[in-house]
């Protein structure tokens, strides 16, 4: 969430197909403002990603051998698209642990962890890493942006990686970033 900005259902609603590795990049599709972008996947993170992916290539023959009907597809694609639910592209990158019956028709189908195993996790690490702040998903949010204006990326590059409709929406991290004055202001040879 951090490493890209993303909000907790951008997260939790990733599939196998929002990621480009060669790329490094990761697409978002209906995120905020119903809006798709693309934002950067962070060196950092790419081996651990990578190995998510080798997990859900294994889960997903192990689902297909059993005879699971598939992930849950978004509308009407499930009707375009007869297969898809079976198509490893089309497979939750965060999978729940076990496979949901639909009553009225006996298939088991996959979904994506629920939010709450999510914020379990975060509490855990920020109560193991001993942060004595508050510390929600929505934090890396903030702090992916301000990170970023600290950085001095511009407002517009932030604005367009948060997905913000409106740069007055972004405007409001830079309260979290100190004003550098005159005074306080270095020469560039002391980077």
């Amino acid at each position: 969430m951090y490493g890209s900005g993303l909000s907790i259902s951008e997260c939790l609603t990733l599939r196998v197909h929002n990621f480009n590795f060669d790329m490094k990049i990761l697409t978002i599709h209906d995120g905020k403002g119903k809006k798709d972008r693309t934002v950067p996947i962070a060196d950092a993170l790419m081996d651990a990603l990578q190995a998510q992916l080798n997990r859900i290539v294994e889960q997903h023959e192990r689902d297909c051998r059993a005879g699971y009907a598939g992930v849950f597809l978004p509308g009407r694609l499930e009707k375009k698209y007869i297969n898809a639910a079976r198509e490893l592209t089309w497979q939750w990158f965060f999978p729940a642990k076990g496979l949901t019956v639909i009553p009225e028709s006996k298939e088991r189908r996959r979904f994506h962890i629920h939010d709450s195993a999510l914020q379990k996790a975060l509490r855990t690490a920020v109560k193991k890493a001993k942060i004595p702040k508050r510390v929600t998903s929505h934090t890396f949010r903030h702090s992916f942006a301000s990170h970023l204006l600290q950085a001095n990326y511009d407002i517009r590059t932030i604005q367009e990686l948060l997905g913000h409709s409106d740069v007055r929406t972004t405007m409001m991290y830079t309260h979290t970033v100190k004003s550098v004055t005159l005074k306080e202001a270095k020469s560039p040879l002391d980077f």
